[in-house]
């Protein structure tokens, strides 16, 4: 299927929506997972492309690996003691290349880790230079700081070792070196310093490891975060993977803009992930909603009005797509500020974002750390997604409520969620 045509919605929606687990939880708990090694099983596994990747990357790393459903049991972890030299495709996923790349540095023998064309234009290069701080043997097969790299063993060090890493940067880097951290030598202290972005993601990571067993303390200061992590080895346990906080944002954003009710169980106010803050903000723009231990209800009267939104998404920054869309429809302006760092995800994430809807009539300015909207009358359009699933979802927001929106390659959605269409013409009650 080469284009989607996006259902619109006819009358205001009631449903119950289940969405997959957090690919992001998923991928921090199936490292983990690997390195504590047998007996060791993580529930609730989504079955997107990222997650795919990272299994496959796990397996080719000596991994031995039984799935069923969204089970998945380790019956022998990784093989850092083999001395023969592996390849890591990873595809499309950037979180499991880098996080993988910082694996690789725990094995003995080299790992070479690789992806697609649009993977290897992604940047790599702070991660590249603090893992070349720690002793790290890197070669570049191709353009410096990008893929393939070939990885090879950490140097053994007596003294602990500490990095600094910009804030700035992709939480994923940082996160890629907290998850090798317990199996250095001495452990990591870690410095996280700058203007920083994501930390509820650096927070997640914390969590996924403590629930593994390591030692982690963090001092957090306006300046700097710190985390202090100890040399320890995980702990086999049973981990049960969280529903997707940023997927769920896009039934709940379909309430907002066409009117009615979406509720999104098995996710709630205990969640790990900083984007079940995307209710808050839809309630600032005029929804009711509720949130629950255990599910999100977000409601709006379809004769209601929608209000504009002033937010900084530094911390939320997979939501930039579902805020912008909702947005449109709001009856006064809108700002997004904080996520200038969003252009190198698997998008431009501004400026593909806003040169699409703008196909669609949207009055939508790009600004240096974000996006400033202002409502305008809109139109179907045929839509590119420029291999980014997130803009293909928010995409479909825009075309519960407008006519005749076509999405182009609409299997991009894989890489989280494989039956978002399918869940959405039952929402929308096609």
């Amino acid at each position: 299927m080469n284009s989607y045509s996006c259902p619109t919605a006819k009358s205001p929606v009631s449903a119950v929506v289940v969405v997959p687990g957090s690919k992001s939880l998923a991928n921090r708990a199936l490292v983990c997972a690997a390195l504590a090694g047998d007996g060791t099983q993580v529930e609730n596994v989504p079955s997107g492309d990222d997650t795919v990747a990272m299994l496959a990357g796990l397996r080719a790393l000596g991994c031995e690996i039984e799935v069923a459903d969204s089970q998945v049991s380790f019956t022998r972890g990784l093989e850092l003691s083999d001395e023969a030299g592996v390849v890591v495709h990873a595809g499309l996923a950037g979180t499991t290349s880098r996080f993988l790349t910082a694996v690789a540095a725990l094995r003995k023998g080299p790992v070479t880790i690789d992806g697609f064309d649009a993977l290897r234009a992604r940047p790599m290069r702070d991660l590249h230079t603090a893992l070349d701080a720690l002793g790290v043997g890197l070669k570049y097969l191709g353009e410096e700081g990008h893929l393939p790299v070939v990885v090879s063993k950490v140097r053994e060090r007596s003294e602990t070792a500490l990095i600094s890493i910009d804030g700035e940067t992709s939480s994923q880097f940082t996160t890629s070196l907290m998850l090798i951290a317990p199996y250095l030598s001495g452990g990591l202290h870690l410095r996280v310093t700058g203007q920083r972005v994501s930390d509820s993601y650096l927070m997640m990571t914390v969590a996924v490891m403590r629930s593994f067993g390591a030692d982690i303390d963090v001092e957090a200061h306006s300046e700097e975060l710190k985390f202090f992590i100890a040399e320890k080895s995980y702990t086999p346990c049973r981990y049960i993977v969280e529903p997707d906080a940023s997927s769920a944002s896009y039934p709940l954003a379909v309430a907002a803009v066409v009117g009615g009710t979406v509720t999104v169980s098995n996710l709630g106010s205990e969640s790990l992930q900083g984007d079940v803050g995307f209710a808050k903000i839809l309630a600032e723009m005029g929804c009711e909603v509720v949130i629950d231990h255990d599910r999100i209800s977000v409601s709006r009267d379809a004769s209601s009005t929608l209000q504009g939104i002033d937010i900084d998404l530094r911390d939320m920054s997979d939501l930039v797509p579902t805020v912008a869309a909702v947005a449109l429809f709001a009856s006064t302006a809108s700002q997004i500020r904080g996520v200038g760092f969003i252009r190198q995800k698997e998008s431009d994430r501004l400026g593909d974002l806003a040169n699409e809807l703008r196909k669609c009539g949207a009055k939508i300015l790009v600004t240096d750390d974000g996006l400033e909207i202002t409502p305008s009358p809109l139109v179907g359009a045929t839509m590119d997604v420029h291999h980014d699933h997130r803009l293909a979802m928010a995409f479909a927001v825009v075309g519960s409520r407008v006519s005749g929106v076509v999405v182009t390659d609409p299997s991009v959605v894989t890489k989280s969620w494989p039956n978002f269409w399918r869940s959405l013409e039952e929402m929308v009650n096609v």
